[in-house]
């Protein structure tokens, strides 16, 4: 008969074999027992050498013996897994309380690795014997181990939380878990008020624990981080290393957890290199046994304020530590808050005691059975020594005591067992003194076992003695709520000139570098551009403006104003890339300096191919150090500018053939930051927006060639229409005039700087620029020198 050939669809049984392969990852590899804190590899480590007898008070032992002891009797996933965790179970760095006592190179926190497992040696820590004690009473349950050879604890009996003590991070399948080290004292303290509380809220909880304990210390900045983490198992810690400042010197002497020195460092040193942080002259690492110590020279005028929060906001120093507070209940994954954890605890203490008092009362039961059989044979004596020597052999000699004294075979062979110099008085009041002082345990026992309340006493001595023997001081100091420092309270608000150029060199320069001249001046140099760079905009602002600075590819970046770095007027700048996170050819064509985010006001945009946006300004409101989305382009076109306005005024779009188009924007509604926007102005041929503006009634529009003429322009003159249309003639663009670079809405006293493509620039009152009508070429406004051009033109802004 043919064999029946099963059919199973590929899909059920891959997710059937992954469902499994996952389970044992989570419940055999990468998370811990809320009970013992342990993740299976530390559990068997330890026991491995507690059952080897690698105790504190014996010799430290190879390494390499301990892993493969563990590894052929309890571990078989690779050597190097278990020695990665034996190493960091002995880090002081790494545990709050370590749980190995290693001798030799064990890694340092600057990410140096510990020695080979043939070079180092360990044996277990006093703490880690609290967490083995009573293993051999029965207290936990054993399961066979990987060949069904030997048995393991399934967990350990654990006197005190070590889940919350040192911690554990583990990445399973599909979850993760992360739970940071705590204080030993605050752990107990809160353990011992949920054992007399069991009512208790974790508020009340947390009027112990307040919060991490690193064992590298450092500071925890966020409390709602620390509560929302304790509420509902997952939340946000900002930790930031501890500094002080000594002079014109930072010096940091504590970082945040699990930071690696030597890659801080070098990340230190490439943001001074990129000029992120300007102000430090010299970095050096000053650590030894006695503590850490890095010290940051700086520069003759650095605020050291200014540059410690630099150092927070740009490097390492100030780190999240994300917590997920998953463990096993029962060998499930579950995400617990803190009052679980304990509550889990507690209830496993009070399984282990009562199990330890069971072990115990049956072990003293047995005991004083077999006590009771001598007292019984000693009262005898002479008889029990008559029947013995009467007796053929043993057996009949147990039968006869059994018989004749009423005696059970333990108790008879006990008798049989027991040596002549017990008949002396001495040994027979140990006997009868042994006795009594088991009758009395056994009657102690009893009554614990009767009474839950003894049990919970006992469940606190313990924990009280573990702290008394363990407990330290917290390292980790919490500041709590306290305002962060605000760089730019310390600077000066004043006004600057903002310039970036065609290849995105960026800088900043006091306004008063440029000087005020007659129309037709030769203007002052500004920019060291190169032949092929292109000075491309200038804007002037305030130090304490947010720039929202906009890229052809549609995206939107945030910069304060004083964050762009400072250069005098010959340099060429940093270049952009340096400060933005900008994608491949992607570049800044527009800088809009924000005084405030408020919901009234909106953002206008123009693209190359006359689509026009309005949207809200508040929704740019929560900078990203990636950039957003601002305008959904279509394929080969380009956001050309942004204006900001209030909502209702007039807008006017200019192009490069001379054309300009007059709408208002009151009817456009507005639209969401992922929207491509509606047609603005209908183009022809080759011509392209170049420009936007805010049409104000009584101001002139100004426009510049590329060959540097110019006119103002009556902004009555260009009629309103309808938002598409082609528009009216703007300027007449001759070879001579060249195309048009630029449009601005102007009053009479206003100022314009106009930016030749060498970096020539020249400041020029608005009054000084002829006022004709809309169908002229305009006159000279700048002298140009030969294969120069005009580039950009901007208008001064004045802080009031």
């Amino acid at each position: 008969m043919a064999e029946e050939i099963q059919v199973k669809l590929i899909e059920d049984e891959v997710k059937k074999r992954y469902l499994d392969y996952s389970m044992s990852v989570i419940t055999g590899r990468a998370l811990p027992d809320v009970k013992d804190g342990l993740k299976p590899v530390q559990r068997r480590i330890l026991y491995s050498m507690w059952k080897s007898g690698t105790f504190p008070n014996k010799p430290y032992v190879k390494s390499a013996r301990i892993v493969g002891n563990c590894m052929g009797r309890f571990h078989p996933h690779g050597d190097m897994a278990i020695y990665d965790t034996l190493v960091r179970m002995a880090q002081d760095f790494s545990l709050r309380n370590p749980l190995i006592d290693g001798q030799g190179n064990w890694g340092s926190v600057d990410g140096d690795g510990a020695a080979s497992m043939r070079y180092t040696e360990a044996r277990l820590t006093k703490i880690s014997e609290e967490l083995l004690q009573d293993l051999d009473k029965k207290t936990v349950d054993f399961i066979p181990n990987f060949d069904g050879s030997t048995k393991e604890p399934i967990v350990l009996p654990a006197k005190f939380p070590n889940l919350l003590v040192n911690g554990v991070t583990g990445i399973a399948v599909g979850m993760a878990t992360n739970m940071p080290p705590h204080n030993m004292k605050e752990v107990i303290d809160a353990t011992l008020h949920f054992i007399d509380n069991k009512e208790c809220t974790i508020n009340d909880l947390m009027r112990f624990i307040k919060g991490p304990d690193f064992p590298t210390g450092a500071l925890i900045v966020n409390g709602n981080g620390i509560k929302e983490a304790y509420e509902t198992g997952r939340g946000k810690i900002t930790i930031k290393a501890k500094a002080e400042i000594e002079k014109n010197r930072v010096i940091v002497t504590e970082i945040p957890y699990m930071l690696n020195k030597s890659l801080l460092l070098e990340n230190i040193a490439n943001l001074v290199r990129d000029k992120r942080i300007e102000e430090i002259n010299d970095i050096r690492d000053e650590s030894d046994r006695r503590g850490m110590r890095i010290v940051f020279e700086l520069k003759r005028d650095a605020n050291p304020e200014i540059v410690l929060n630099k150092l927070y906001k740009y490097s390492q120093l100030q780190e999240t530590f994300g917590v997920i507070s998953i463990a096993l209940v029962n060998n499930e994954p579950k995400v617990l808050n803190l009052k679980d954890i304990i509550s889990l605890f507690v209830d496993h203490r009070k399984n282990v005691v009562t199990k330890r008092t069971q072990f115990e009362l049956k072990k003293s039961e047995e005991r004083a059975h077999i006590l009771s059989g001598l007292k019984i044979a000693l009262q005898n004596i002479d008889n029990v020594v008559e029947l013995i020597k009467k007796s053929d052999n043993p057996e009949i000699a147990r039968n006869g005591l059994i018989q004749n004294y009423n005696l059970t075979e333990v108790q008879a062979n006990s008798i049989l067992e027991m040596k002549l110099q017990r008949l002396t008085n001495l040994e027979q009041n140990k006997i009868n003194d042994e006795f009594n002082e088991l009758i009395k345990l056994i009657s102690e026992l009893k009554i614990i076992l009767g009474d839950e309340s003894k049990i919970y006493d006992i469940i606190k001595n313990e924990l009280i003695d573990v702290k008394n023997k363990y407990g330290d001081e917290r390292r980790t100091q919490i500041v709590g709520e306290t305002k962060e420092f605000n760089e730019e309270e310390l600077i000066k608000e004043e006004d600057v000139a903002i310039l970036l150029t065609n290849l995105g060199y960026i800088k900043r320069m006091p306004i008063d570098v440029y000087k005020q001249q007659k129309r037709g001046g030769k203007g002052v140099i500004v920019s060291d551009v190169k032949e092929e760079d292109v000075t491309e905009q200038i804007l002037t602002t305030t130090t304490h403006n947010t720039l929202l600075m906009f890229s052809n590819l549609g995206r939107v970046y945030w910069l304060k104003a004083y964050e762009v770095p400072e250069a005098s007027r010959y340099a060429r700048g940093d270049n952009i890339k340096n400060i933005l996170k900008l994608s491949e050819g992607e570049k800044i064509n527009t800088i809009l300096p924000v005084k405030e985010f408020d919901e009234d006001h909106f953002l206008i945009m123009i693209t190359k191919k006359g689509t026009f946006k309005k949207i809200k300004l508040n929704e740019f409101s929560r900078p990203r150090s990636t950039g957003i989305i601002a305008i959904n382009l279509n394929e080969g076109d380009e956001l050309v500018q942004v204006r900001l306005t209030p909502g209702n005024l007039t807008i006017i779009l200019g192009t490069k053939n001379g054309n300009a188009v007059r709408f208002n924007e009151t009817n456009i509604r507005p639209m969401g930051r992922n929207a491509s926007g509606l047609r603005g102005v209908k183009l022809k041929g080759d011509d392209e927006v170049i420009g936007m503006e805010i049409a104000l009634e009584n101001a002139n529009l100004l426009t510049i060639t590329e060959n540097g003429y110019g006119k103002r322009t009556i902004i009555p003159e260009y009629r309103l229409t309808n938002r598409g249309g082609s528009g009216v003639r703007n300027i007449n663009v001759t070879d001579k005039t060249g195309k048009v670079v630029g449009i601005k809405t102007v009053m009479d006293d206003d100022e314009v700087l106009i930016l030749s493509e060498k970096g020539i620039a020249i400041r020029v009152p608005v009054k000084e620029i002829s006022s004709i009508g809309r169908n002229t070429q305009g006159v000279r406004v700048m002298k140009l020198d030969e294969k120069d051009k005009v580039s950009l033109m901007t208008r001064v802004v004045k802080n009031d």
